[in-house]
């Protein structure tokens, strides 16, 4: 129960956080989708967080993820799972077996395999391009912003079993993240032009989601805020 009274608090500040940016952005907070980042938490916790009305879950590494939905699963619990780390091109056909989501597509060859994946699980990928705005360093996961209308051709052209969701981003640390939320909605309607469903808008985190609700964001993703620090796996 003291977990539990825990994740309730926490969960209310950041709905109340996510209401009052919308507000003063002239938003509806219905509007804004909370993915609630569970990564390194135990499935138990993921199970409150749904007994609290959380619809959205998001998970960064595999096989963490595959594993603590597999338990998720079997308890009964229907969510929708995010992927939203860096993904390596040898597990996207696992990934695709089980999220429902994949926010991190940055490349072609990604793409091709989530394809893959997808159909070799009978199913439809939804999939956000990650943006990277940071130019100070080239090892980040994304693609850059001229790059993204020659990915979505990929996606669209060439990959039927996934579906062009919008666009993600992780604001470069260090920076203020407005000048890259906007761009990224700049991005988002120009890819809006010619993949009129790609509406997702993903930016945010525990320390800057305002910022990103205020440029548009349809969707935040907080961990810290409402987990607390994570816990170190074994």
């Amino acid at each position: 129960m003291q977990r539990r009274d825990e994740l309730e608090h926490h969960l209310a500040a950041v709905r109340e956080r996510i209401a009052r940016a919308c507000e003063q952005s002239g938003r509806s907070a219905d509007d804004v989708t909370l993915i609630v980042v569970t990564k390194t938490h135990p499935a138990s916790d993921v199970a409150i967080l749904a007994e609290l009305g959380v619809t959205d879950v998001g998970e960064n590494r595999h096989p963490e993820a595959g594993d603590k939905h597999r338990e998720v699963v079997e308890a009964g619990i229907d969510l929708r799972w995010h992927f939203v780390g860096a993904l390596q091109t040898n597990k996207a056909g696992a990934v695709a077996r089980y999220a429902d989501v994949v926010q991190s597509l940055d490349r072609p060859k990604l793409a091709r395999a989530l394809d893959r994946g997808a159909q070799a699980a009978g199913r439809t990928l939804r999939c956000l391009i990650q943006v990277d705005f940071d130019t100070t360093d080239p090892g980040r996961a994304g693609v850059p912003p001229q790059e993204v209308a020659a990915l979505a051709e990929v996606v669209v052209s060439e990959c039927p079993h996934l579906e062009l969701g919008g666009v993600m981003t992780v604001a470069p640390l260090g920076q203020d993240p407005a000048p890259s939320f906007a761009h990224l909605r700049e991005i988002s309607t120009e890819l809006t032009r010619t993949v009129p469903s790609a509406t997702t808008i993903s930016a945010g985190m525990s320390e800057d989601f305002e910022t990103a609700i205020a440029h548009g964001a349809t969707h935040v993703r907080v961990g810290r805020s409402v987990l607390g620090q994570r816990s170190i796996l074994q």
